[in-house]
């Protein structure tokens, strides 16, 4: 849980396009395997996260909010 949401990154599905880490470098970095990991996601703003999030253009990243309610991916884009 970073900041009332839950994001899980998908380590089987992630394939180290690093779109996250560009999008917020404080949060994500690639390990050793070229997956993404956390760093420190709580050190970056909400809607950044979630853009970062949003970025996987393979859909390795989900978020949902304390509802229960997938945000990442999602129908509509994050702004």
């Amino acid at each position: 849980m970073v900041g009332g949401l839950r994001i899980v990154i998908d380590r089987d599905q992630c394939v180290g396009f690093a779109d996250c880490v560009k999008e917020a470098p404080e949060g994500f970095k690639l390990d050793d395997d070229t997956v993404a990991v956390f760093v420190r996601p709580d050190l970056v703003q909400r809607e950044r996260l979630l853009r970062a999030c949003d970025a996987c253009p393979v859909d390795a990243i989900t978020v949902w909010d304390t509802d229960g309610r997938q945000l990442v991916p999602g129908p509509f884009p994050i702004p």
